[in-house]
């Protein structure tokens, strides 16, 4: 078993996850971090730190289709191993649905 991030991180991105993970498997993109499904040690403690609860195990209904976003883009996005300043505007997107087909960028983060 692996954890996954889906599209609730979308635009919100707080990345508090990031900051208790044992084997830095998170990857981050323009708007949204990803879980390399291959390193995820299935600990699930970043699980309980998001606060978008965009973080699932990969058991969960319709956790199928993250996992393989998420080994996707974990591997063309740069590893991310701190906690960054989430989106201003975070706690607006926080629920918003659908924010997959409708807001996710495939870029790594514009430094």
């Amino acid at each position: 078993m692996t954890y996954i991030v889906n599209e609730a991180c979308i635009k919100c991105k707080y990345m508090d996850c990031v900051e208790v993970c044992p084997v830095d498997c998170f990857y981050e993109g323009e708007n949204m971090l990803v879980i390399h499904p291959d390193e995820c040690i299935d600990c699930g403690v970043c699980e309980p730190e998001c606060p978008a609860e965009a973080i699932k195990p990969d058991s969960e209904p319709d956790a199928e289709r993250w996992v393989e976003m998420n080994r996707q883009y974990a591997q063309a996005w740069p590893n991310i191993t701190r906690k960054g300043t989430p989106p201003a505007d975070a706690e607006e997107w926080d629920g918003v649905p659908d924010k997959f087909a409708k807001h996710f960028d495939p870029n790594p983060p514009k430094r």
